[in-house]
C-alpha cells in the first residue's frame, strides 16, 4: 500500500469514527467556525496544536511556520492574525515554540541550509539580543532550550507591537497573548508567564 493510499484510508476511518461519536459532527463543522484561540506555532510535524491541547477541529485557528516566528513583513502571518482578531474575534493568541526546534538549532550555528537561511536570519537576531545570557550557558542543550524560550518571548513581544493587536487593544481588552513552549519528550506545555493584554 502506498503512503497516499494509507492516508486516504486513514481519512475514511477517521470520518467513520467521528460519525459514530456524533452523526452531526461534519454538519456542525460546515456551519462555520468561531474558535476562541489563534495558535502561532512551529511547522514541526511533531507539534500538532489540536492534539497536544486536547481540542477538536474548529476550536483553534492555526498558523505555523519555521520556529513560530512573528515577522512584521510576513503577509501570510499578518493576514492570518488580522482575520483571527478582526473577523473571528479570537480571545487568545498563543505563540507556542518547542524544545529541540530545528530552526532555533540552525540559528545557533554558521552553516548554510539554503533558502531557509533568510528566514533563520530573524531567529539569529533573537540570539544577538540575548547573546550575553545565551553565551553564558555552557551546556549546549540547556543553551538551546533557553534560546527556544527567549525566541517565544520575543515573538510575543513582536506580536504585541503589530498594528493589528494594538488597534484591537485600543477598542477592547482582547485578545490576550500568551507564550508557551511544548516539550516533545514528555508532551507537556510550559507557560512562560509572558501572557499579556492591554
Amino acid at each position: 500500500m502506498t503512503l497516499a493510499k494509507q492516508l486516504l484510508d486513514n481519512n475514511q476511518k477517521w470520518v467513520e469514527d467521528k460519525l459514530n461519536e456524533d452523526k452531526d459532527f461534519f454538519n456542525k463543522l460546515a456551519n462555520g467556525q468561531k474558535p476562541p484561540v489563534l495558535w502561532i506555532g512551529c511547522a514541526d510535524s511533531r507539534v500538532p496544536a489540536n492534539q497536544i491541547t486536547g481540542t477538536e477541529p474548529g476550536e483553534i485557528f492555526v498558523h505555523r511556520n519555521i520556529a513560530n516566528m512573528v515577522v512584521h513583513t510576513d503577509m501570510n502571518m499578518l493576514s492570518v492574525l488580522d482575520y483571527a482578531v478582526n473577523i473571528l474575534k479570537v480571545k487568545h493568541v498563543i505563540v507556542c515554540g518547542h524544545y529541540g526546534c530545528g530552526g532555533v538549532l540552525a540559528a545557533m550555528d554558521d552553516n548554510q541550509y539554503g533558502l531557509v537561511d533568510n528566514w533563520i536570519r530573524h531567529i539569529k537576531d533573537v540570539y544577538r539580543l540575548h547573546k550575553t545570557e545565551l553565551d553564558g550557558i555552557e551546556d549546549q542543550k540547556s543553551r538551546a532550550d533557553r534560546f527556544v524560550e527567549l525566541n517565544v518571548i520575543e515573538q510575543v513581544y513582536d506580536l504585541t507591537t503589530t498594528s493589528i493587536i494594538r488597534n484591537s487593544w485600543a477598542k477592547d481588552d482582547a485578545p490576550k497573548v500568551h507564550g508557551w513552549v511544548y516539550d516533545i519528550k514528555n508532551g507537556l506545555i510550559k507557560d512562560l508567564d509572558v501572557s499579556t493584554a492591554f
